[in-house]
């Protein structure tokens, strides 16, 4: 048996006064996360119903695959840009 995926799926509620900043530096977190080994989808779009609110959706090939990307982000700008923005996720394996 193959090993379950790991699905993520969520929101980020960006404070008005740092949308700019987080704005500016999602296209370059996609870009990494998509290019990482094992993720197989990985989107955050703005919600069309609450204002400032990034909807996450993301899923890797295992559990190895997941842990390796929450390491490169806790390194990357994007953790350091968006650092104290609570995020609401459920995390489930399939």
């Amino acid at each position: 048996m193959s090993a379950a995926k790991i699905y993520l799926d969520g929101y980020l509620d960006i404070p008005p006064d740092r949308r700019e900043d987080v704005l500016s530096a999602l296209p370059k977190h996609v870009e990494l996360t998509l290019a990482e080994p094992g993720c197989l989808k990985f989107e955050v779009v703005e919600c069309t119903e609450i204002a400032g609110r990034l909807l996450v959706s993301e899923i890797f090939v295992d559990q190895a695959a997941f842990e390796a990307h929450q390491t490169r982000n806790r390194a990357s700008d994007w953790f350091r840009i968006t650092a104290g923005i609570e995020r609401h996720f459920d995390i489930r394996e399939r």
